[in-house]
């Protein structure tokens, strides 16, 4: 899933290089449009948000709001990981409602694979939680989820969930906003394109 998540993103910024007249109209969305996009994709499981593409352009897009140009990936990488940190308090919300489908989704007399990694999350969120959390939500992986909800679920105070979440939440966005930085300038470069 994870490769697959990579893949999309790297097709999703070829297509951003290959239509850049039409991403120029992304500027006009700025800050805002990543920070709706991030807010968005952050508290959705089911439907696929391009996040990480957006992030990616607009890193290489967005003028800072102040200093220096290479600033500006930071400033992306920060608005975007408080949007995506936002969204990313419905799912543990979710968890801590006890409205998981995950814990529910098996009769108690029966075993499924579903039950036991929901079971497996709980107990590690209990034992390292903080860790654990940290390093899901500074890379790009399908566990964070689960592992939001099972935060929610063992009742992790929602500041403490908040502030960790954000800070990786925000090497991973500066991160993609740089790639996108460094990377679309180059790809632009070689190609004769001024940005």
């Amino acid at each position: 899933m994870g490769i697959l998540t990579v893949a999309i993103t790297f097709g999703l910024a070829l297509l951003v290089v290959l239509n850049w007249h039409s991403v120029k109209q992304i500027t006009g969305y700025g800050y805002l449009g990543g920070f709706v996009v991030s807010a968005l994709g952050g508290g959705t499981v089911l439907i696929p948000i391009p996040m990480a593409a957006v992030q990616f352009a607009l890193g290489g897009i967005l003028a800072p709001w102040f200093g220096p140009a290479f600033l500006g990936p930071l400033c992306v990488g920060l608005l975007c990981s408080f949007g995506e940190t936002l969204g990313a308090l419905t799912i543990y919300a979710a968890g801590f409602s006890g409205a998981t489908p995950l814990a529910n989704s098996v009769p108690v007399g029966k075993t499924g694979w579903a039950r036991k990694l929901y079971a497996k999350l709980t107990s590690l969120m209990e034992r390292r939680g903080a860790l654990v959390l940290f390093v899901l939500s500074a890379v790009m992986n399908p566990l964070f989820f689960p592992t939001a909800l099972a935060c929610g679920a063992v009742r992790m105070g929602a500041k403490k969930y908040f502030v960790i979440v954000f800070s990786g939440k925000f090497i991973k966005c500066s991160a993609i906003a740089y790639a996108g930085y460094f990377g679309l300038k180059a790809i632009f470069s070689a190609l004769g394109v001024q940005v």
